[in-house]
């Protein structure tokens, strides 16, 4: 192994020996990789730079505590400093947090005194909060309530919606101390949930804490705040209610059976509260709040079927809603208003009623009317028996129904102080659809309850005749719109939009655009009775259509609401589809500003069809028009262009043909002259529009094959025909004469498409005898390069190769020399050494002479 090592070593050294300048080149090249090494090693903790450090978010006179070095241990201390905490979460290179710093920083200095601002930036990497928050996206507001959080807000990052949920945070509950306060309260059609504690025994109940926490979890699932909490700390208000025992939470609705939480089925935790409320609450008018990105929030809820959208300036922090939204509501409200009352007339199975007066339990002022509803097409005679659960085998449940007799509805403002007025309520009593009971609920003065309590003490029978109608309460005036949710299958849901958010939405179905500015205004301000800058539009998204509301100045917005919703809901209806195409609006002002540009239009060999023109250009029986529908976004419409402006400046002479496009991703047409695909073509013959012709898809389209097509369904050539059939008695020379000028004048045209064919090609055979001189001439200078450059090569190649010769030649002989110098040197030594020895032996001789 060793001897092959030096032999290896050796013819290096060889080699080496024979071309020094290899040899010098591989120590440069092993000094430079030693170098480059060394210094790569040595800088390589300065590869990466190292971040510039944090400034300052938010400026210095917000009042915010801006953590932007994400110290998050300190949100932990000052949230325990505050009762009410607001946590800004951000990334200082967001643009969403830079738009959101002005409105928190509004919101702030309006709040400073109540809420503590803090802001984090999450985005620097050596903060807590990046290393233990893991955000997806920012910006990100948490607030705190004492102990109970995070609320995160989910809503528009606008400084009203802020302030407002930040105030609804402050105070969840809405404290109701008078019977007043309490029927206002209840009277929104908002979902009210009302909590009845007393407050003697201790400063906080037990309970007290749960339902103000599920006011909170609440403010969690729905920040707009369409469930009310309230709350009654006096027993008497809350008898208006019939809430009697301490610690109970009391659910209002307006078209069922109001409801208590069950504490005995279910645990009394916030958590259970809130789905309670949620799972049972009933909510007539949605918000809607887009999040202005990619969501599916919009389609979910029109997936669901018909929606009447109402669009409206909107200020969340006005203490009252404004007209347009009240309006709204009541319509909303008398919309799903299904009171048996007003249904009875359009059911009449149900026509016989045995009715009994009853005394509420716990109650001196109440009596309950029930009343058993008999199925049968007739009214039964004197001697049917009316028969009640009291005295059969389900008494208890009876009793318990009476419990919950008055619990359905709040009375109303003149019920409270007369007792003229009186609500119902319908419970079944059993899973049969045939039997039923009604519980009416009268307020009557307590002298007469009490003289009906002493003289029957049980259930005092007070059945009605037969002859009394089975309503108890006074009929209402006929109302159209009230219970039609229950009358028709065209049900609709309700919602409402904030306008100056949600405006490219009310554009896009046909809202005015030169209203933008006003509505903005009025979103600012409120809006205007008069003049509120509401946009209604009910949308159909299974059948993809949509009408557009039109306001009829002489009537009220709840008039025109209601026609709106009657025509909808009828079975033929008289709403027409909406619509909703380019603004050509602009073109006539342009058109009077510069008469130069109009003339300029009106040289266009393509017309360009909108919505509103669409209709009257191809139904024009005077001229063929040949329509193109494209799209701005398909390729394949672009690449045919060329061919339709080639094809329009041909038939520019001709009167009778028309050459236009329609773009329908922007313009919106009858589902008559809709297509399936795009690019796609249609003929509308002349005389003949209902025999409209569409081009072969399995043909190309080039100018033959569509001046072919024109000339084939053409509606001139059978307007002749028809004309020369029609004198068919006349002389034989009219009618070949009219042969003879309709074939004249397809000649003349096809003649002239010929020239304008003839010229194009004679102008592109120019251009491309042109190209190729250009081509030739490229191709032998070329040529000439590329030969100069060989001959410079072959001339640099033989320099070097008598380089090398020569090289070869010197290494050869300094070999050579370097042998002789050895051989010189061994010789030369060789005699010294014999010389050295020839003395010492003489100096020995000498001595032993000696």
């Amino acid at each position: 192994m060793l001897r092959r090592v030096r032999q290896s070593l050796r013819q290096v050294l060889l080699l080496m020996a024979r071309r020094p300048d290899l040899l010098c080149g591989a120590i440069v090249f092993s000094v430079l990789l030693i170098l480059a090494v060394k210094f790569t090693c040595s800088r390589a903790k300065d590869v990466v730079a190292t971040a510039r450090p944090p400034v300052r978010f938010f400026s210095a006179e917000a009042p915010v505590v801006d953590l932007y070095l994400g110290q998050l241990d300190q949100v932990e201390r000052l949230r325990s400093m505050a009762e009410v905490s607001f946590i800004f979460f951000y990334a200082p290179w967001c643009a969403h947090s830079m738009a959101a710093r002005q409105e928190v920083q509004q919101v702030a200095k309006k709040l400073a005194k109540q809420v503590q601002f803090v802001a984090v930036n999450c985005w620097w990497s050596q903060g807590k909060c990046r290393r233990q928050k893991h955000f997806y996206h920012y910006p990100i507001i948490h607030l705190f309530y004492r102990r109970f959080g995070p609320i995160e807000y989910r809503g528009p990052f606008v400084a009203p919606y802020i302030e407002s949920f930040t105030l609804k945070v402050i105070t969840p509950l809405t404290y109701l101390p008078t019977r007043a306060h309490l029927e206002e309260f209840l009277s929104s059609h908002e979902p009210g949930v009302v909590g009845f504690f007393q407050f003697n025994s201790s400063p906080q109940p037990p309970g007290y804490i749960t339902y103000l926490s599920s006011a909170l979890q609440a403010l969690r699932r729905d920040f707009h705040g369409i469930v009310r909490f309230g709350v009654v700390t006096n027993k008497h208000v809350a008898e208006a209610i019939s809430l009697g025992e301490d610690e109970t939470v009391y659910l209002h609705r307006r078209f069922n059976s109001s409801l208590i939480f069950p504490r005995k089925k279910q645990n009394f935790t916030s958590e259970a509260i809130c789905n309670w409320v949620f799972q049972h609450h009933e909510t007539v008018l949605q918000w809607l709040h887009p999040p202005g990105i990619k969501s599916r929030l919009l389609e979910a809820e029109l997936m669901k079927g018909p929606a009447l959208l109402l669009f409206m300036p909107h200020n969340p922090l006005q203490s009252e809603p404004s007209a347009a939204l009240q309006q709204f509501a009541d319509i909303a409200v008398r919309y799903h208003s299904c009171d048996h009352s007003s249904t009875d007339d359009s059911f009449p199975f149900y026509t016989s009623l045995c009715c009994q007066s009853v005394l509420v339990p716990e109650s001196r002022t109440s009596v309950c009317e029930v009343c058993l509803r008999l199925s049968g097409p007739s009214i039964p005679n004197s001697s049917t028996r009316c028969l009640f659960p009291s005295v059969s085998q389900e008494g208890d449940r009876f009793g318990t129904y009476l419990k919950c007799c008055c619990l359905h509805q709040l009375p109303s403002p003149i019920s409270i102080k007369t007792a003229t007025s009186e609500g119902c309520s319908h419970y079944v009593n059993s899973y049969s659809p045939f039997t039923q009971f009604s519980a009416c609920c009268k307020t009557v003065e307590p002298q007469l309850n009490e003289s009906k309590a002493k003289e029957e003490p049980r259930l005092p029978l007070t059945p009605p005749p037969p002859s009394v109608p089975p309503s108890s309460a006074p009929k209402q005036e006929e109302d159209g719109i009230r219970g039609l949710h229950c009358r028709t299958n065209r049900t609709l849901r309700f919602y409402v939009l904030d306008v100056g958010l949600n405006w490219p939405l009310a554009e896009r179905l046909g809202a005015s655009s030169h209203k933008n500015s006003s509505l903005h205004q009025e979103a600012s301000t409120g809006g205007n009775r008069n003049h509120d800058g509401s946009f209604v539009a009910i949308v159909n998204l299974k059948y993809e259509v949509h009408y557009v509301l039109h306001h009829d100045p002489d009537a009220t917005l709840t008039e025109s609401l209601e026609t709106f919703i009657r025509n909808f809901s009828s079975p033929y209806s008289h709403l027409q589809r909406y619509l909703v195409g380019e603004d050509d609006r602009k073109e006539g002002e342009d058109e009077a500003k510069h008469p130069e540009e109009q003339r300029h239009k009106q040289r266009l060999f393509i017309t360009e069809l909108t919505t509103s023109s669409f209709v009257s250009s191809i139904m024009d029986h005077q001229k063929d028009v040949l329509l193109f529908y494209y799209t701005q976004w398909c390729g394949f419409c672009s690449v045919l262009n060329h061919v339709l402006i080639q094809l329009a400046r041909l038939l520019q002479g001709n009167n009778n043909i028309t050459v236009a496009r329609v773009n329908v991703a922007r313009n919106d047409l009858p589902w008559e002259f809709m297509v399936d695909h795009v690019p796609s073509i249609l003929l509308f013959p002349r005389y003949r529009k209902h025999l409209s012709v569409k081009y072969p898809n399995d043909r190309p389209i080039t100018l033959p094959n569509l001046l072919r097509f024109i000339l084939q369904h053409s509606g001139s050539l059978h307007q002749a025909n028809r004309s020369s059939a029609g004198a068919q008695g006349s002389e034989p020379g009219t009618v070949l004469h009219a042969e003879f000028r309709a074939l004249q004048r397809e000649v003349q045209t096809l003649h002239h498409a010929r020239e304008r064919l003839s010229q194009q090609l004679a102008q592109l055979w120019r251009k491309n005898r042109q190209l190729k001189f250009d081509m030739r001439s490229i191709e032998q200078s070329l040529e000439k390069q590329m030969q100069e450059k060989s001959r410079r090569l072959a001339d640099a190649l033989k320099r070097l190769q008598e380089l090398a010769d020569a090289s070869e030649t010197l290494l050869n002989e300094n070999v050579l020399l370097k042998v002789l110098l050895r051989a010189l040197k061994d010789r030369t030594e060789a005699e010294e050494q014999a010389e050295v020895e020839r003395a010492e032996t003489g100096q020995e001789n000498s001595h032993q002479a000696s």
